[in-house]
């Protein structure tokens, strides 16, 4: 780690969850152009490797990890494994997530529960067995939640993943609240509308991608560059006296009546 540059990631081992494409493999992009090492984890080996090859022109160790984070019982084991394969993470970035658009009426709740267990539970399971390995180890770390503009309002149609994205504001909060003593810092990311494959039907609906353009005080869709400054800002010394914040990242979106 830089002793000059309080933004480097030097020497430093992050983690990204759903690491092998959209918002995911832009801030592992970020992390690797600032110094870190990198272990993407993603369910398709193949779209990992992708990625992976792309971030080898950075100079840094980038290793990759299938895994399905809604298996949250076998979280714990498989990140003792990680470590034991890649060596102890530094920074944790809790991306992987889904959503299902359905009235709140007609959710079933098999489809609630599955979205809650990636979106809340994963990230808990996986920052508690990133919080013990750094606790057993007398070490400091870094876990950067990605939350949502739903983590403060919501849309129609989107109860699961709402309640899950508040969860995921207040986990923040709590979990921060109880391991800053340990040097553990935890903040959260709440992105705008950003332009990934996932968001493609919506960018490429006239009706939805015009209300966004106009809502947007920016005037645009964000990109998944756009989220990897402020995700190194918080992995970083940078932002050593912060844990338990949330910062909106969606061009104004939420500050626009």
């Amino acid at each position: 780690m830089s002793n000059n540059n309080p933004f480097s990631l030097n020497g430093r081992r992050a983690m990204v969850t759903g690491g092998s494409k959209g918002i995911g493999s832009g801030i592992a992009e970020g992390m690797a152009k600032a110094g870190a090492d990198v272990v993407l984890v993603g369910r398709s080996e193949d779209a990992l490797a992708e990625t992976a090859a792309s971030l080898n022109a950075y100079g840094v160790k980038i290793a990759i990890e299938p895994f399905d984070l809604s298996k949250t019982d076998e979280i714990e084991s498989w990140y003792n494994g990680v470590v034991e394969r890649c060596g102890p993470c530094d920074i944790l970035v809790n991306n992987a997530g889904t959503t299902k658009r359905t009235p709140a009426a007609d959710v079933p709740l098999d489809e609630w529960e599955m979205i809650i267990r990636l979106n809340l539970t994963a990230v808990f399971a996986l920052s508690q067995a990133f919080a013990r390995e750094r606790i057993a180890a007398g070490k400091p770390g870094k876990i950067v939640n990605i939350a949502s503009l739903m983590t403060q309002s919501a849309r129609r149609g989107t109860a699961a993943y709402t309640a899950s994205k508040g969860g995921i504001g207040q986990l923040t909060k709590a979990l921060a609240v109880d391991w800053a003593e340990k040097g553990i810092l935890v903040n959260a990311i709440a992105p705008g509308y950003i332009a990934t494959p996932l968001t493609t039907p919506l960018v490429e609906d006239p009706e939805f991608n015009n209300w966004v353009l106009g809502r947007c005080p920016v005037g645009r869709w964000g990109t998944p560059g756009d989220l990897a400054g402020p995700a190194v800002f918080l992995a970083s010394p940078a932002s050593d006296f912060m844990t338990g914040d949330t910062i909106f990242v969606d061009g104004g979106f939420i500050a626009a009546l």
